[in-house]
């Protein structure tokens, strides 16, 4: 339940922390320039409606349909989203939680549905009138169903904090809130919860409290400040002045949560010091223009409105000294688990929070990503799912581009280059970089989880797998995807550029692609490398490149003295040209046969085309 629960809270806070900075502008944008901010400017405060009515809703939708369907899905949800805004008289930033999502998964949807049976040369046809038309339909719902909703909903909750705030009973918010930033659900509360609602109340009264719940500084500040003075480990002691810093003006509150979790009665301390802000906020009508993210004192302050500086600092003293006096007897009287042992159990609620992997067990999908989706990771994804096979372990192993990571990655396999791009299009998996898709220590250790995995379970091995993550390379391959014309042998060495560019003539010779293509091969091995490892490179174009493809299409140009790629050379050059998936069945075919030293060392040496068109047949 905890890991589902944080599961759900990580995706809220997806959608929201990467707009963050919007948050912060539009709040700045309040407090400076409202009739009652600090530099008046009715010009400039016609934007304070705008930002919060559309910008802001439109955001966290895109970014809830990208993290389902890649920028499809951010596309889609930004049409359907104007439906639920227009649908509703309030900021619908909750509607734009579940539309956003929604439409993603709504798009999705029908990729999977279409995938194979969109003829050659309609696929963009298809994919720009598909994203029009579903994406009207769904601005039509949401303008008639889930925009009403929505604001019922948001009535319902926003009637319940008035209830709350109207009884004094908001401080106990903080019993909740307190234990859940040590769970490491923060984010979500603060940014999937907290922020809308917060939002709701600027737009009424120009500032709101539930900016204040979760990201006052000051109950961290009381409980570390209580470690420095009391704590009898001398280590313990030593380390936390540091961290009052980094938590303090650094804002980052994480850094306290392994101090609480050495004596974990300490977190009483937490709620004592964090409801009695809120308390004294509520009761004077107290609250910030905008979220304050990180939660520093710096961004706690900025965000407070004119007039309200001093006021503001001293509920984060309230909670310092609740905090610090609550704290410091449980702290004298307690002998608690060592920090670094604290330190441990903290990085796995966090990578739990956050749905990495750190266990074999805890993996069910794992993505081998290249830059197109096109070549490298094909086969990367091939030989693991064929060498994984026997474990018996339910994995699915898929390839695709860096930049469209199914939301549901527990792992993705990328190279080093890559590593970026991968985290911020898959922040939820585990990152396992590597050099080369064929032959890396990074994959081999991977493996080797898996198969520990397999001897802790004591499962037995298996020879097939579900239908469901077949290999490409199992079905019988397309034989006009590589025809006798397209493989050359025994070449003469020559540098990398000269051999893509032989392999992208061949491609263009044989009406594969268009003549452009052929520097997009170069423009791809400039960004990252097309060596797999073990002899073989495959140069293919970019991911922009796909329309200059007329149909699929792969040649080999055999080097047997081998060319430079980098500290490697490669005997093997495969160029690549693919329309959809059509290809991957020949590229499962080429890594089954490669992944065979002999036949790999037949493929590097062979003197008749019809034996390699054979072998790879």
């Amino acid at each position: 339940m905890k890991n589902a629960v944080q599961k759900f809270g990580k995706f809220l806070s997806a959608m929201v922390m990467p707009n963050i900075g919007a948050f912060i502008a539009w709040g700045l944008i309040t407090a400076l320039f409202i009739e009652k901010g600090w530099f008046p400017n009715a010009k400039l405060a016609t934007m304070v409606d705008p930002m919060l009515k559309y910008i802001l809703p439109v955001l966290i939708g895109y970014q809830g349909g990208k993290l389902v369907a890649g920028e499809r899905g951010g596309v889609i949800a930004v049409i359907a989203i104007l439906g639920v805004i227009c649908g509703s008289n309030e900021v619908m930033f909750m509607g734009a939680m579940a539309m956003g999502p929604f439409a993603g998964w709504v798009i999705k949807k029908f990729d999977k549905a279409v995938d194979g049976h969109i003829p050659a040369g309609f696929e963009m046809l298809v994919n720009n009138f598909s994203v029009g038309i579903i994406g009207m339909i769904l601005a039509i719902i949401g303008y008639y169903l889930i925009g009403p909703v929505m604001t019922a909903i948001l009535t319902v909750l926003t009637a319940g904090v008035d209830f709350l705030i109207g009884h004094s009973l908001l401080p106990l918010v903080s019993v909740f809130v307190e234990p859940a930033k040590v769970l490491f659900l923060n984010n979500a509360i603060n940014h999937g919860i907290f922020t809308p609602i917060g939002g709701e109340q600027v737009q009424a009264a120009g500032k709101s409290i539930m900016y204040m719940i979760e990201a006052n500084p000051g109950a961290g500040l009381g409980v570390l400040s209580a470690y420095w003075a009391f704590s009898k480990d001398k280590r313990t002691k030593d380390s936390a002045p540091g961290a009052i810093i980094i938590h303090f003006f650094g804002g980052i509150h994480e850094i306290y949560f392994p101090y609480v979790l050495m004596n974990p009665v300490v977190i009483i301390a937490s709620i004592a010091g964090s409801a009695c802000a809120v308390f004294y906020y509520s009761l004077f009508n107290i609250g910030l223009t905008g979220p304050a993210s990180p939660g520093s004192i710096i961004a706690f302050l900025t965000m407070a409105p004119k007039g309200s500086t001093l006021a503001v600092l001293l509920g984060v003293v309230i909670a310092a000294v609740v905090s610090f006096l609550v704290a410091a007897p449980i702290i004298k009287m307690s002998n608690g688990k060592s920090l670094e042992e604290a330190s441990d159990s903290v990085q796995n609620m966090k990578a739990a929070s956050k749905g990495i992997a750190k266990k074999a067990g805890e993996i069910k999908k794992i993505v081998f990503a290249c830059d197109a989706g096109m070549g490298s990771s094909a086969m990367g994804a091939t030989k693991f799912r064929n060498r994984i096979k026997s474990l018996g372990l339910g994995i699915t192993v898929i390839n695709s581009s860096v930049d469209t990571v199914p939301a549901d990655t527990d792992v993705v396999v990328c190279q080093e280059v890559l590593a970026d791009r991968a985290a911020k299009s898959a922040p939820n998996a585990q990152l396992v970089t590597i050099k080369n898709f064929l032959q890396d220590e990074a994959i081999d250790d991977l493996y080797d989880k898996l198969a520990q995995l397999q001897k802790e379970r004591d499962l037995p091995a298996k020879d097939a797998v579900q239908e469901a993550e077949k290999s490409p390379s199992e079905d019988e391959a397309n034989p006009m995807v590589m025809v006798k014309e397209g493989i050359k042998l025994g070449q003469k060495s020559v540098s990398k550029e000269e051999a893509i560019e032989a392999a992208g003539n061949l491609l263009y010779e044989l009406d594969y692609v268009e003549k452009d293509y052929i520097e997009a091969m170069q423009e791809r091995e400039r960004t990252v490398s097309t060596y797999l490892g073990m002899g073989v490179a495959i140069p293919h174009g970019t991911g922009d490149a796909k329309n200059k493809v007329k149909k699929t299409g792969i040649v080999l140009v055999q080097y047997p003295d081998g060319v430079d790629f980098g500290d490697e050379k490669a005997q093997l050059v495969f160029g690549i040209a693919g329309i959809g998936n059509e290809h991957l069945e020949l590229l499962g075919k080429i890594t089954q046969v490669i992944d065979n030293q002999d036949n790999l060392e037949k493929l590097k040496t062979a003197g008749n085309v019809q034996d390699v068109l054979d072998m790879l047949k």
